[in-house]
């Protein structure tokens, strides 16, 4: 993730992505649709807010969420503001928000507009559509933001439908269970699973990945990722959910898959292995904003892996040093290699094909 620069300051102070103010001269900024970048936004009585960028001064309005709801930082065009109902490129996604009347579902929701905001920044960067549900696609792209009915304190509770809420993926809607927002409470599931991560931008980046499977893969290149990843039909995805919680993974799993629930199935495999993709570029993306060489490369995929080690070789061990958990956990074996170059094809091809 870039950092940016409040124009309203002189000199220009910095800004970061998820600013809604600048800490230094207090002007309101967002980001700005038409030069991409967070920037201070310049009151206009005639049109609402104007660009404060050099060479940009757009005319915009504030995401009906950042005015209203105070859980975005997004504006719009006047254009877009009536064409989707005042919602963001972000924000119009939306199918089920959490229940505001519940303590604390607000602060919970922000957390999660916040890290989906991070995840179509990166799917803008590598170029891959996202269609809203306004947009008439055959396969919009939609999000679900639930908690489960527990009879406890009622942390979770706003379903209404006394049903527990799985995170999940599902012909194009992406569903992710308030509790996920809890750091206690995903840092127990993550010791619980044994996993090396779990954070929200994570199960973004996952189940975003069982999105583009059905978008680019299916009907499309399947003997391509059966090739890779292994025969997706066969066992059945119930059959093979039985299976691992029943069995767990292989115990040499690491040579082939970059992480133990991606053995669970081929469709599982292609989705962590899609978020490790991300991760990569997003982690490269962030440290070239930030003037570090070793970031350097040259868009393929071979490149891409060998400055994400040198960096993530780096910044794990300024982690350790400060006694948290590695940044960069993934081994890349020639295996997990040959998954990634796969994912990198098809993510080239679906740019391609969206331009």
């Amino acid at each position: 993730m870039r950092t940016f620069e409040c124009h309203h300051c002189n000199p220009p102070s910095r800004l970061f992505f998820d600013n809604t103010r600048c800490v230094v001269c207090d002007a309101e900024v967002g980001w700005c649709p038409s030069c991409q970048a967070i920037a201070a936004m310049i009151p206009d009585s005639e049109v609402g807010y104007r660009c404060a960028n050099p060479g940009c001064g757009q005319a915009l309005v504030k995401c009906f969420n950042f005015a209203s709801e105070g859980v975005c930082n997004r504006m719009q065009t006047a254009e877009d503001h009536a064409t989707y109902g005042g919602l963001c490129d972000c924000c119009r996604h939306n199918a089920v928000i959490p229940d505001l009347s519940v303590e604390g579902h607000r602060a919970r929701w922000a957390a999660l507009e916040a890290a989906k905001r991070r995840l179509f920044y990166t799917l803008d960067l590598i170029g891959l559509p996202h269609p809203a549900p306004q947009d008439g696609s055959p396969l919009p792209l939609s999000f679900a933001f639930m908690a489960d009915a527990m009879p406890d304190a009622g942390l979770w509770r706003s379903t209404g439908s006394g049903e527990k809420v799985y995170t999940g993926h599902a012909q194009g809607l992406i569903t992710i269970n308030l509790k996920e927002t809890d750091d206690a409470e995903r840092e127990r599931l993550r010791v619980d699973m044994n996993e090396s991560h779990r954070t929200l931008i994570g199960h973004f980046r996952h189940e975003i990945g069982h999105y583009y499977w059905d978008l680019l893969i299916k009907g499309q290149d399947e003997e391509g990722s059966r090739a890779v990843f292994g025969d997706h039909d066969s066992p059945t995805y119930a059959e093979a959910l039985e299976r691992y919680y029943e069995q767990g993974p292989a115990p040499d799993w690491q040579a082939s898959h970059v992480s133990a629930y991606a053995t669970m199935h081929a469709w599982e495999d292609f989705a962590e292995t899609f978020a490790a993709y991300q991760d990569i570029v997003a982690v490269l993306d962030t440290a070239a904003s930030l003037g570090m060489r070793r970031a350097e490369h040259d868009g393929g995929i071979d490149e891409m892996i060998l400055a994400y080690q040198q960096i993530g070789l780096a910044l794990n061990e300024l982690n350790r040093e400060m006694g948290l958990l590695d940044i960069v956990p993934l081994i890349i074996t020639p295996p997990i290699r040959d998954k990634l170059h796969y994912v990198h094809q098809v993510v080239v091809r679906g740019a391609a094909a969206a331009t």
